[in-house]
Parts: structure tokens; C-alpha cells; sequence
């Protein structure tokens, strides 16, 4: 059955709006027909290079939907359910799952070289990051879906599977902000939106907001900011001043920039921690001495799906959102079609928006 699906033909390529076939699904497989999808930073760093990823792939990894059919041996999610994608399931048997870190799974994208559909003409595609959610429907590993919370409504869940996961774990897992500790989330993008609504949740006392885009400042400060800083040469002067001179407790990186990470280092307080959420390339090299190391005694640490295990998180992000302590729908910033996501890529390199959510 013929479907509608961002495709990228290949690594700098624009992407490509078209047909492609999908197969039934097969054991331990699930068809989901999108209710939505959001447009994240990663889809971009896979369609330039940074990340690889076989090609040609529909792209997208954030998403949600109803499940249409299910393969043999599927038992957890029947035809109907709503649905979370999650794009990297943990095997539950590498090293990494043997110590309880299932979100460095080493097998986490091994479905990401599979070829998964293809194009009417007969060209074999690959899944993105697992999970094609660039499409009106896609057929997944059963370990990549999960029901969608009580009370989460579908379009809204979609933003469960990236952006959210990530930034709240990034505050609560990686960085363990404590109550009373103050946070600087540098880049209000999606994942810094998340973020700052996690700090709040967190009861940090002062939240600091950073983007090189001024126009950001209310969204910033709906999802929880208590100061603005509109990025320059002297961010972390700034917010050493709205500290006591001090620095925060606590930086959370989402941008994946040398300068951006450097930064916030800079602005965290003498034992202060510094947790990096976003994803730079290789020529992205941050320089530090050793004897600011050992001064300073801060934490740098990176953070890979906000170390999280989704099965586990999903629940309490529910209960958060059904308290009204998480607003979901105040991350997106504009609803758009399939053929809107090149736009919405243009629009990240540009350092605008929130988070683009492509309806379906």
C-alpha cells in the first residue's frame, strides 16, 4: 500500500515529498498510521552528514499514532492503540543494558540499516533513526512503540518521544537538579523548552534562558524562565550578575556548538555541572587547561536521550501533564503538512521557532 513519506535520496540532498510502498507487517512488527510528528534538530543532522544513517531513509524519529496491524508474537499494543514511537528500544542484553543504562543500548539503531519499505520505482529505504515517522504511516519493530499515556492527548505525545524525554532527563537524570538550585538551558529549541518546563518541575530557584534570538523571550518564560539572555561574548559575565557573581548550579547544553558548550561551562559556579544535550559535529572542539579543572572543580558530562528509559519515564511525564505542571502543546511553535519540513529545517539553521509538529 502506497503511502506519502519525506524521503532523503542521499546525504546533502533536499528532501524528497513522494509515494512509497510499505510491507504488512511481519513478526514482531507494527504498523502505525501518524497522528503527528515533530520536526527535530537530529532529522537535520542526519540529512547533512553529521549523523549517518544508511540513505536513501525517511527521516523523522519523533512521533505518535494508532496502530493499524500487528505482527505475529505482538501482544503489548493491539490494532487501535495509541502509541509513542521510540526510536532507540534497548536490547536489554549489551553491556550497557546489563548495567542498567539502557539509553546507551548498543544495539539501539541496529534497525536503522534495515530496509524497511521502498519507493514506487522499486528503490529499497531505509528507517531513519528506526522509526520513518516522516510518513502517513510506517512499519516498526514492536520495541519501538509504546501506548500512549492516559490522559496525553495523540498529537500531542508525539513530542514524548524526543524532545521531552530528553530534556527533562537531561534535568532530572543527568544533571539531578536538587530544589532551590538555579539552571541555565542554553538554546530554546524543542529540547530547551522541555527543559525549562523540567527545571521548573524541579524547583530551581532562578531559571535562566539563553538563544542568540531575542524574539524567544516569551516562549522562554511561558515554559518556566525566570531570565533572559540573548547569547553574546559576555553570556556568561551575564549570568554570573543575575547569580550573586556566583554562577548557576547547574548549565544544560542544547545547541551542540563549541562556543555554546564553552560557555556554559563558564557560567556554572565552582562546582557547578554542565550537562551537554546537543549534538555538534566533529569539527566542534572545546578546549580547556588543566588548571582550570582543577579550580574550578565542575562537571562536564554529555547526556544521550536524556538517560532515560523511556518505558519507565513515559508515566511520570504522563502524570506530569495531567497535573498541568507539563504543557506539551506550549513547545509547538507552528503546525505544518509533510510538505512543510524543509522550511522547518531552514528555520532551525536560522535559530528560529520552538518545535514544528507536522500534523497528519
Amino acid at each position: 500500500m502506497a503511502v506519502r513519506a519525506a524521503v532523503l535520496p542521499a546525504v546533502g540532498s533536499p528532501l524528497e515529498i513522494t509515494g512509497i510502498d510499505l510491507p504488512d507487517p511481519g513478526p514482531g512488527q507494527v504498523r502505525v498510521r501518524l497522528a503527528a510528528a515533530g520536526v527535530c534538530h537530529s532529522d537535520l543532522s542526519l540529512s547533512d552528514g553529521t549523523m549517518r544513517v544508511p540513505v536513501p531513509a525517511v527521516l523523522g524519529h519523533e512521533g505518535a499514532g494508532t496502530v493499524l496491524a500487528v505482527g505475529e508474537g505482538v501482544t503489548h499494543v493491539a490494532p487501535g492503540d495509541g502509541v509513542v514511537l521510540n526510536w532507540a528500544p534497548s536490547c536489554g542484553s549489551c553491556h550497557a543494558c546489563s548495567l542498567g543504562e539502557v539509553w546507551l543500548c548498543a544495539n539501539a539503531l541496529g534497525g536503522a540499516a534495515d530496509v524497511y519499505a521502498r519507493t514506487t520505482d522499486g528503490t529499497d529505504l531505509h528507517p531513519g533513526l528506526n522509526v520513518a515517522a516522516f510518513a502517513e504511516e510506517t512499519v516498526v519493530s514492536a520495541a519501538c512503540v509504546l501506548p500512549v499515556p492516559d490522559g496525553v492527548p495523540l498529537t500531542d505525545a508525539a513530542l514524548l518521544g524526543c524532545a521531552v524525554l530528553t530534556g527533562y532527563g537531561a534535568v532530572h537524570h543527568s544533571a539531578r537538579v536538587r530544589p532551590g538550585e538555579t539552571v541555565a538551558v542554553f538554546g530554546v529549541g524543542g529540547v530547551g523548552l522541555a527543559a525549562l518546563q523540567a527545571a521548573r518541575i524541579a524547583g530551581a530557584s532562578k531559571i535562566v534562558a539563553v538563544d542568540v534570538s531575542a524574539e524567544k523571550e516569551e516562549l522562554a518564560r511561558t515554559a518556566g524562565a525566570t531570565d533572559y539572555v540573548v547569547a553574546s561574548d559576555t553570556t556568561a559575565r551575564e549570568i554570573r550578575g543575575l547569580t550573586g557573581r556566583q554562577g548557576v548550579d547547574v548549565a544544560v547544553e542544547c545547541v551542540g556548538r563549541a562556543v555554546t558548550i564553552r560557555t556554559a561551562w563558564d557560567s556554572t559556579r565552582r562546582g557547578g555541572r554542565t550537562t551537554v544535550v546537543g549534538i555538534g559535529g566533529k569539527d566542534q572542539q572545546v578546549t580547556f587547561n588543566a588548571l582550570e579543572i582543577f579550580h574550578w572543580g565542575r562537571t562536564l558530562s554529555g547526556c544521550v536521550y536524556g538517560n532515560c528509559d523511556p518505558a519507565a519515564d513515559l508515566p511520570v511525564l504522563a502524570e506530569h501533564v495531567r497535573a498541568g505542571r507539563l504543557d506539551l502543546s506550549a513547545m509547538v511553535t507552528e503546525r505544518i503538512s509533510l510538505e512543510g519540513i524543509p522550511a522547518a529545517f531552514e528555520n532551525m539553521l536560522a535559530g528560529k521557532g520552538g518545535r514544528a509538529l507536522v500534523v497528519f
